[in-house]
């Protein structure tokens, strides 16, 4: 494999509505496309870095910059075994995964289409179609995220994640589970906690909620492992995984029962399955999580999410969730609960070129486009 050029764009994308978690909120994204070009083909990713250090220390510039000034000079004009050996020539580079796995994945894309095969089958995936959830932001009153979770379950979504801080945490999910008895019902913390707050998080077990996702700070993997020993309700990490290596340690401490993968978070696809991997054979379940992406980076987790071993409902969504128009064709939908996994090649959908050529702020390109 040979990528012969790139093009990244940063384009502007606004929000149906304002989404909220514990750490803060957004309305707007300027989310980061990849185009690669080799052999004829075109390929397609997305760098999911947020605008702000709050859930990562990469944001959309930092990303820019490790790109633009790095990352892309070296790879554009080098062959390639695998995707994952596209970033050998910058190794070296500490850190930064997000921008690491825009490329990562796009090379994923680029491979796909010149094997000619869809992304979902040549990573191996076993799924026509994908069991998915929703994730419902903070909410101000009760009424207000009743009212949205009614919604969202008349549209046939399979499980609810409900984002949660001190003082809207458990009277809210209580009165949730109340409402709906039967609901595949979780909690997202993003961080929230603290040890010290386990006699609280220990109320949420009558709850029968499926996981409590990310109570306490990314770093705290013995601290987890700590706050799970007095939980009965299975704890989910997200931010403490950047790496198959991560997993690893947290399974050796038992931090948690659950891994939420985000292949941006991790450094690409190829991590990503190493996880899964690592999790299904060990008999433990994993999800695909989302990061506000537009469609493109939506086809690249459903194409993940199609591997065997993720057993749970992912936040993948369909598109109108977050976007009044999507960036794609077509845009994704839920039908029963579930995602159908695209079957044309690579990542299976279309970029809208003129839709993203409205809505693009920068543009820097490398080699032959």
């Amino acid at each position: 494999m040979k990528v012969e050029g790139a093009v990244l764009r940063e384009i502007s994308l606004s929000l149906r509505e304002f989404f909220e978690i514990s750490s803060g909120g957004r309305q707007h994204r300027r989310i980061l496309l990849l185009t690669l070009y080799g052999e004829g083909h075109e390929a397609w990713s997305e760098c999911v870095a947020a605008e702000d250090p709050a859930y990562s220390y990469e944001t959309t510039d930092t990303a820019w910059h490790i790109l633009t000034d790095f990352i892309l000079p070296e790879v554009v004009g080098r062959e390639a075994e695998t995707p994952g050996d596209l970033l050998a020539p910058v190794s070296w580079i500490r850190g930064h995964r997000m921008a690491r796995a825009a490329v990562e994945m796009g090379g994923w894309d680029l491979a796909a289409r010149m094997d000619g095969v869809s992304l979902a089958r040549k990573l191996g995936g076993t799924r026509d179609r994908v069991r998915v959830g929703v994730s419902v932001g903070l909410q101000k009153r009760d009424e207000a995220l009743h009212e949205k979770v009614a919604g969202y379950v008349e549209e046939g979504y399979a499980r609810v994640k409900i984002k949660i801080k001190p003082g809207r945490d458990i009277e809210m999910l209580a009165g949730l589970r109340e409402a709906f008895p039967d609901l595949e019902l979780m909690a997202d913390a993003n961080s929230a906690y603290r040890l010290a707050d386990a006699p609280r998080l220990r109320e949420l077990d009558p709850l029968g909620l499926l996981m409590l996702e990310q109570p306490l700070a990314h770093h705290d993997l013995v601290e987890h492992a700590r706050l799970q020993e007095q939980l009965e309700t299975p704890v989910c990490l997200d931010e403490s995984i950047t790496r198959p290596e991560d997993a690893a340690l947290a399974l050796e401490l038992g931090a948690g029962r659950i891994i939420n993968i985000k292949p941006g978070r991790v450094g690409g696809l190829g991590p990503s399955m190493a996880i899964h991997d690592l999790m299904r054979d060990r008999g433990l379940a994993v999800w695909c999580g989302g990061m506000l992406e537009s469609g493109v980076g939506r086809a690249h987790n459903v194409a993940l999410a199609s591997l065997p071993g993720f057993t749970l409902p992912g936040d993948i969504s369909a598109s109108r969730r977050y976007w009044e128009r999507d960036v794609v064709d077509p845009e994704f939908v839920v039908e029963d609960g579930h995602v159908r996994v695209p079957e044309g090649p690579g990542m299976g959908v279309e970029p809208d070129r003129e839709r993203i050529e409205s809505l693009t702020q920068r543009v820097a390109s490398f080699g032959t486009t």
